[in-house]
């Protein structure tokens, strides 16, 4: 293994304890490291002159069959560095999507990493599409006498547009799918690898899914019914896990597969608390977060692990700089109580008890609500009916446009409903006629 550190690089107390976990997972034996600290890469090599001396004669010393940079290299680096050490050579990215490729298990997720590899593979091209190619003539076509690189890359090309419109279609369908379980608001976990994401599913909902000590353990989405105490049910979602400089052509490729965590209503952001490098990995989140786009979801940071901490200092540090985080520990069930009651108040923050007067022949309305909120009652009337509901906030606007009449069950819920310049209600006012006084009720 080698990395080359630039000078404005985090460096984590081991530099190539990361890369030594991802090169075991993906069933490769480490026998020797190297490491190099350089204002700037060299453009042909990466490494310096000397450094690449060095490094091939460790190869030469262990008869190694690979050389795994913990950077991402150019194809012209990797070619000139395979001349010089005599050695295959991948870069990090290239291991990456290698542990996809090999733990893909749906359709989904097999196509997303195809999609990826290619994307990566397109300007690395070296005679590696022969067995598909095809001789023909005609209008458009180049014929036999086009040199063999130009068809693979040609071919390659109509491979990632055809993938691309199937994954369009997968993502398309996975929309639909996911915006139709509105019976239960959806909780999606999120986290570095490994950190402990499946292990808690697993504590909180017996799902008996996988979870195994590895990097990449899991690569497509599973779903789980989650029972919250004094609240219902919610649906626990647990998919990919991120790590740093996660290649942006895997990203791009597993946003169907992350639609969960797209439209989930609460991101429960799972973090080690006992790893050495818990605050570059919990920015590193952040980051693929901002990169989907759905960084400004409300997120709970969940600190897992505790039961590995050594010595409560380390655990106060990371709570020093995330005083809401709620410590957890998924192996022994420890703290799992108080998690659940944050959920459960972080989504209430986002729902509205209220009593809504639909008419006997809005259907549409009375479906509405059916399929959108949690009905607690209906009384019918002579012309009315009157349901009370547990609504998502978004979803209200439709539900003032039509109903007859809206009102919140308490003084609280208009307190937080109401806006600063709605005139607020007296202990002698009903909560029916301060609604009445203002049409800004959420």
């Amino acid at each position: 293994m080698a990395r080359l550190i630039l000078p404005d690089t985090v460096v984590e107390e081991d530099p190539l304890e990361e890369l030594h976990g991802l090169a075991t997972t993906s069933g490769t034996e480490v026998v020797d490291e190297l490491i190099q600290r350089r204002s700037t890469p060299d453009h042909s090599t990466y490494l310096g002159k000397g450094k690449v001396e060095e490094l091939r004669l460790m190869v030469e010393r262990h008869e190694a069959d690979v050389v795994v940079f913990d950077n991402d290299l150019s194809p012209a680096q990797i070619r000139n560095l395979e001349k010089k050490i005599n050695a295959k050579v991948i870069d990090r990215t290239e291991l990456i999507l290698d542990i996809f490729a090999a733990g893909a298990r749906t359709h989904e997720s097999r196509l997303a990493v195809e999609l990826a590899q290619l994307e990566y593979s397109l300007p690395r091209l070296k005679r590696m599409w022969t067995h598909l190619s095809r001789q023909s003539m005609g209008v458009g076509m180049r014929g036999p006498g086009e040199k063999q690189l130009e068809v693979d890359r040609r071919l390659a090309q109509k491979r990632i547009h055809d993938l691309k419109t199937e994954l369009k279609s997968v993502e398309l369908r996975r929309e639909r799918q996911v915006a139709a379980r509105s019976d239960s608001p959806t909780v999606s976990l999120v986290g570095y690898t490994n950190a402990g994401k499946s292990t808690l599913m697993n504590a909180l909902t017996d799902a008996g899914v996988m979870a195994q000590d590895k990097l990449f353990a899991t690569l497509d989405t599973r779903t789980r019914r989650w029972h919250l105490p004094e609240w219902g049910h919610v649906l626990l979602s647990d998919t990919v896990g991120f790590i740093r400089d996660l290649p942006h052509s895997l990203v791009a490729s597993f946003k169907s597969t992350l639609e969960e965590t797209r439209q989930a209503e609460l991101l429960l952001h799972v973090a080690d608390a006992s790893s050495p490098q818990v605050f570059e990995q919990i920015s590193a989140v952040y980051q693929v977060l901002e990169e989907l786009g759905i960084e400004a979801k409300d997120t709970l940071l969940v600190l897992n692990k505790i039961d590995a901490i050594t010595s409560p200092r380390i655990l106060n540090r990371v709570l020093d700089r995330y005083p809401n985080a709620i410590p957890v520990s998924a192996r022994s069930h420890s703290g799992l109580k108080p998690l659940a009651q944050a959920v459960g108040e972080a989504l209430s923050r986002e729902f509205l008890d209220v009593e809504i007067v639909v008419a006997h022949h809005d259907g549409k309305l009375l479906s509405f609500l059916s399929a959108t909120g949690k009905i607690e009652s209906r009384e019918f009337g002579n012309d009315h009916v009157t349901v009370r509901v547990r609504m998502p906030a978004s979803a209200m606007g439709t539900v003032h446009r039509s109903a007859l009449r809206v009102t919140p069950t308490t003084l609280e819920m208009w307190k937080q409903t109401a806006s600063e310049d709605d005139p607020k209600p007296s202990e002698e006012d009903s909560v029916e006629e301060s609604v009445e006084r203002s049409s800004d009720v959420a």
